[in-house]
């Protein structure tokens, strides 16, 4: 069973589009963060190695995430230890509310755009989640404070609701979403019919898990359930997330107990609630934080 886990981390490794500055994001957003926020070098060099990240991959994208101000680090003697940076940590506690908590609210915004700056801000909308319906007309999400400079409507969809599944069809492409969801059912679902053989078997796991969903996640426009299609295979990747999040967690946290260094030694296995997370008893997510999914 265990031989069967490592193969099936191997096939997961050589099919997801690694980068090692994203990687470590990862890192830090799942387990570092949530412990103080402070590691040392090496563990960050033993955990991306699990992933196949190479030491010179990882000292590189290190340095860039440095010199980037998403990364703050410091010396303690020979020792190298690093911190997301006051603005990295703001962007890691958005997306994690996203990546770990509940479904978002969700209410339709129109925007409309002045014609001399159209096109630019409409790029800028299009990031965020908003669809163009015409060269001066984008529809999206109303998260937030409304676009500044912008005339915008915040709308609540009436009359024929059953026909907004084809409204966000034509308003959106969604075949990539779909597709990015069903890679990642196809990748990870396997790991429910067998077990890791150690802690950092089930760490390597989780975090590969936790950047896979938070990439198809984050570029998603993250419709409402009744605009999206009634086999929209997001559901089914969301909880296959959360339910090999909660199986892989004791033997992941058990293994970040024992072999991640902070600056004042070993980092605690059991990691404060993530930002957005619901503690609920019967669900365990996170470094033995019970969480709602």
């Amino acid at each position: 069973m265990h031989d069967a886990f490592s193969d099936q981390l191997d096939t997961i490794v050589s099919a997801l589009p690694l980068r090692a500055a994203g990687f470590i994001v990862t890192l830090y957003g799942d387990a570092v963060v949530p412990r103080g926020g402070e590691v040392w070098i090496g563990t960050i060099i033993e955990t991306c190695a699990m992933a196949g990240i190479s030491e010179t991959l990882v000292r590189t994208a290190v340095s860039r995430l440095v010199a980037a101000g998403q990364l703050e680090g410091w010396r303690r003697g020979r020792r190298s230890f690093y911190r997301l940076s006051d603005a990295a940590r703001a962007e890691f506690d958005e997306a994690s509310r996203l990546i770990y908590g509940p479904r978002e609210p969700w209410s339709w915004r129109f925007v409309h755009l002045p014609e001399g700056e159209a096109e630019t801000r409409m790029v800028q909308l299009e990031r965020q989640g908003y669809a163009r319906l015409k060269p001066t007309l984008a529809v999206g999400p109303a998260r937030g404070t409304p676009p500044k400079g912008l005339l915008s409507f915040d709308a609540v969809p009436a009359g024929a609701e059953a026909l907004l599944a084809d409204f966000a069809a034509q308003a959106w492409d969604l075949a990539p979403h779909a597709a990015a969801y069903r890679a990642l059912i196809g990748h990870f679902a396997p790991l429910e019919t067998c077990a890791p053989g150690d802690g950092a078997q089930a760490l390597a796991a989780r975090l590969l898990l936790v950047h896979a969903w938070r990439h198809a996640l984050l570029r998603d426009p993250r419709l409402p359930p009744e605009a999206l299609p009634a086999d929209w295979p997001g559901h089914a990747a969301r909880d296959l997330f959360h339910r090999l999040y909660a199986a892989l967690s004791p033997l992941a946290d058990s293994h970040i107990g024992r072999r991640f260094e902070g600056a004042q030694g070993l980092l605690p296995p059991q990691a404060t609630p993530l930002p957005g997370a619901k503690v609920e008893a019967g669900q365990t997510l996170g470094g033995g934080v019970r969480r709602t999914g």
